[in-house]
């Protein structure tokens, strides 16, 4: 996988990596319109979830892939209603848990095309320790991750992303809790492959979601969708086009850290060893890299936020190769064979200490 300057990924627009070459391409070219369900689509109006199921409904066709050999799994939450409303295989699980099902389904069927949908909540919350250890174990499934803020479903309770003194239903005097920055806690959790996209930048999610899909094992994607009607407005100085230019900062591998209406602006590395804005003619601007082994200059990227350093990242934070837990486990299970032949399941139960009661 090449990421180029504006975000894309170089190539056929086919999946390439060495699990998912595995996978029977569609006997013919597929539109939109053939992964759209015959389902109702409910959702409240308005909500950002229409605009992420429209770029991902337009975005499938580009993989190649057979409808029946596509899975989306989702826990529980309004973004977890995903599944219905794409013609493809799918689940609705339970909730935190999508991304074990989704452990178990890829592992033991390498030539399926994995997606797990979740959000803050879901994932974050009561399937925290999931996440976690799908990332660390460089499962091949990709993770897309609805981050509002609030809870949605159970109608606006604080979530683990909201900020410290959000009032809410179960907040009346605000927010006790520190959130949790979904891209650090992947990155921290060395994940081989962290994004982050906006639910109204159909390109730019288009782009990420092309770059999650070529990537060998897991990847994960945080996108900020707006809930207009318990959390409206919390990305709005991303998304007005008076204000998105000053407080985004768009990834680019191999490209300076540099943003701002003029491109005056830009990221260092401080005196205390974090990061800092300084001026985008400042010899020692750091140069954005992808595919840097060691995570620390991208942990350090992540922790920027609007309220810390007034400017938020989006793009791919990290994308490295290494084996993923599938290949190795397939690779374990060949060389037993060879070794020991198909083996006694019963044995394997039973142990070597057993006994009968009559």
């Amino acid at each position: 996988m090449t990421v180029t300057t504006n975000g894309k990924v170089s190539g056929t627009g086919r999946l390439s990596n060495r699990l998912l070459d595995l996978i029977p391409a569609a006997p013919k070219p597929l539109a939109r319109k053939d992964f759209t369900s015959d389902q109702e689509v409910r959702w409240c109006p308005g909500c950002g979830d229409y605009a992420i199921l429209a770029t991902v409904q337009g975005f499938l066709p580009e993989l190649g892939i057979a409808r029946e050999n596509i899975v989306f799994i989702s826990g529980i939450g309004c973004s977890s209603r995903f599944p219905y409303y794409l013609k493809t295989y799918g689940m609705h699980s339970i909730h935190g848990r999508a991304p074990a099902i989704a452990t178990g389904l890829a592992t033991s069927r390498p030539d399926l095309s994995v997606w797990v949908i979740t959000g803050d909540g879901d994932a974050l919350s009561i399937g925290g320790n999931h996440l976690l250890h799908a990332l660390r174990r460089n499962v091949n499934i990709k993770i897309l991750l609805f981050n509002n803020r609030i809870y949605g479903l159970t109608k606006g309770q604080y979530s683990p992303t909201s900020e410290v003194g959000k009032i809410t239903k179960s907040t009346p005097y605000g927010s006790l809790d520190r959130p949790y920055n979904p891209v650090s806690l992947a990155l921290g959790a060395e994940a081989t492959f962290v994004a982050r996209s906006i639910d109204s930048d159909r390109q730019h999610l288009t782009s990420v979601l092309r770059a999650a899909a070529e990537h060998p094992g897991a990847a994960f994607v945080e996108i900020f969708q707006n809930c207009n009607i318990f959390n409206d407005g919390a990305f709005d100085p991303l998304k007005d086009r008076d204000t998105r230019d000053d407080v985004t900062l768009r990834l680019n591998h191999g490209q300076p850290l540099v943003f701002g209406t003029n491109s005056d602006r830009a990221v260092r590395r401080s005196a205390s060893g974090g990061l800092e804005i300084c001026s985008a003619g400042d010899e020692d601007v750091l140069v954005h890299d992808v595919h840097e082994a060691d995570p620390s200059q991208q942990f350090a990227i992540s922790r920027l936020t609007g309220d810390t350093h007034g400017v938020t990242p989006i793009g791919v934070f990290r994308s490295v190769d290494v084996p993923t837990y599938d290949e190795e486990m397939n690779n374990q299970i060949k060389v037993a064979k060879q070794r020991q032949g198909d083996g006694d399941l019963m044995a394997l139960l039973a142990g070597k200490e057993t006994w009968t009661i009559s």
